[in-house]
């Protein structure tokens, strides 16, 4: 009895311990699962976030993109107008508070008779009087009016035989009938000044002339082909006193050569500007310039990494890196880039009233104090980047940060000595007749076409820049007589 008893117990302790086994390997089995859905889950928050990250960065890269305008960044300001904006008023400009037009203190452009009778006595104008009422009378007051006569005027040449019965014809007359020198500047003027096609310039003028003229689309690519090929003398005169000047402003635009993109570049000084037709804005290119093979003095550009390889100085343009400035408060939201602009403009206006004041440069001692702010907001800018949210906003505030501190010297420039300017506007200025004619006449078709227009450009410009009377003097390039020289 007693030892069925064991045995009974023994059996029930068995098969216990067998449910207990299988009860175990089933949690075992059951808890392998949930730590498996557990790593799945905790691999899938993971994932999540990091896309979630991504997305953000993205959202904020796009955000950025957005907000770009001719302000904070290098896009013309015409593609400001896609924000919705009115048109004329996608500038940059800040609001004065000044009511419009001319301030008190300017000096008007209006023309008074002192100015007509100046002109009369200079003899450069055809004087006729017109009378209105009864002239018996002694008593009269004079008004005048300014016009322009245009008329056509056929001149006859004859060329006599010399002694020996030989006719000698100047290069100019190989022709039966040839233009004169007065069609032929207005031509290149209007080419110039009025970004006009060759059929355009042809049809305006053989209006203007009364339909006597009969000028053809080739005949005005014929004017400027000519002026180009003329100038070539006062253009390496240009490049010469460029050459003996200390400071020259560069800058280049892109333009379309047969559809393909290529570049006008200008170098720019007081008086005179010198446009260059290139393929494009690499070292390469560059080294074909002769100007810039020669150049010793100091050029001032909007940060192209390629002429720090000419010249003997390098000045940044410190408009561009404002923009840039701008840019970086309304992306990161951090505060240095906005303190770094008002610490730049203060610095230029500082500058401005140390040269009315007969200044050359800031005594050392306020370089030095200039200096140590900007490398305290660079520090500040480095402290603040690391807590900038957005990663794309963070990595372009760190190159930013790098450029401002590696160029440092190129940027403050200004400072050291006032010849070298705060900024390039002059150059990008320079350019504006150039990207005018890329909008409204399209590009080149050929590279002499594109030669051509940088040739007619310089002498132009530089004609107006130095106030020299524009007709008349590529009428004398056309007669022989250098323009400038």
């Amino acid at each position: 009895m007693g030892g069925n008893y064991e045995k009974s117990i023994y059996n029930q302790l068995m098969e216990v311990m067998g449910r207990l086994d299988a009860v175990e390997k089933d949690l075992c089995h059951e808890k392998a699962e949930h730590k498996s859905d557990v790593e799945r889950l905790n691999a899938r928050i993971s994932d999540l976030t990091a896309e979630n990250q991504l997305l953000r960065d993205d959202n904020a890269r796009l955000k950025s993109i957005i907000d770009n305008n001719s302000s904070n960044t290098s896009n013309p300001p015409s593609t400001d107008q896609k924000a919705g904006r009115p048109a004329n008023t996608y500038n940059s400009r800040e609001k004065t508070g000044r009511r419009a037009g001319g301030q008190k203190g300017r000096r008007g452009a209006t023309l008074t008779k002192a100015d007509v009778e100046e002109k009369l006595r200079s003899g450069k104008c055809r004087h006729q009087i017109r009378e209105i009422g009864d002239p018996s009378g002694c008593m009269y007051v004079t008004k005048y009016e300014i016009d322009l006569d245009v008329a056509p005027l056929i001149t006859e040449i004859r060329i006599y035989a010399d002694e020996k019965g030989r006719f000698h014809i100047p290069d100019g007359y190989r022709s039966d009938v040839v233009y004169g020198p007065n069609v032929k500047s207005m031509a290149v003027a209007l080419y110039s000044e009025g970004v006009m096609s060759n059929d355009r310039i042809a049809s305006f003028l053989n209006a203007a002339g009364g339909s006597v003229l009969g000028l053809s689309e080739g005949s005005v690519y014929h004017f400027c082909r000519t002026f180009s090929q003329k100038s070539q003398e006062s253009i390496a005169h240009l490049e010469e006193e460029l050459l003996n000047h200390r400071v020259v402003m560069t800058d280049a635009t892109v333009m379309t050569l047969n559809g393909e993109p290529c570049y006008i570049r200008n170098f720019s000084m007081e008086k005179a500007v010198v446009y260059r037709a290139v393929k494009d804005k690499t070292l390469d290119g560059m080294k074909k310039l002769r100007f810039l093979s020669k150049f010793t003095g100091i050029l001032v550009h909007d940060h192209e990494t390629s002429l720090y390889h000419f010249g003997t100085g390098h000045g940044e343009c410190n408009v561009h890196i404002i923009r840039y400035l701008k840019k970086n408060s309304e992306d990161s939201g951090n505060e240095w880039s906005g303190e770094m602009i008002t610490l730049l403009c203060g610095m230029n206006r500082a500058r401005k009233h140390s040269i009315a004041g007969g200044m050359g440069a800031f005594p050392e001692e306020v370089i030095l104090e200039y200096e140590e702010k900007y490398r305290e907001l660079i520090a500040r800018g480095r402290e603040e980047n690391k807590k900038t949210k957005h990663r794309y906003a963070r990595d372009d505030e760190k190159k930013l940060l790098n450029r401002m501190e590696k160029y440092m010297e190129n940027h403050l420039l200004f400072l050291h000595d006032f010849e070298v300017p705060f900024d390039d506007n002059m150059s990008e200025r320079d350019l504006r007749k150039a990207k005018n004619r890329q909008k409204i006449a399209g590009g080149f078709r050929k590279e002499s076409g594109h030669e051509m227009y940088c040739n007619i450009l310089t002498i132009i410009e530089t004609l107006k820049r130095r106030n020299m009377v524009l007709l008349e003097n590529i009428k004398k390039l056309f007669m022989g007589t250098p323009a400038i020289f």
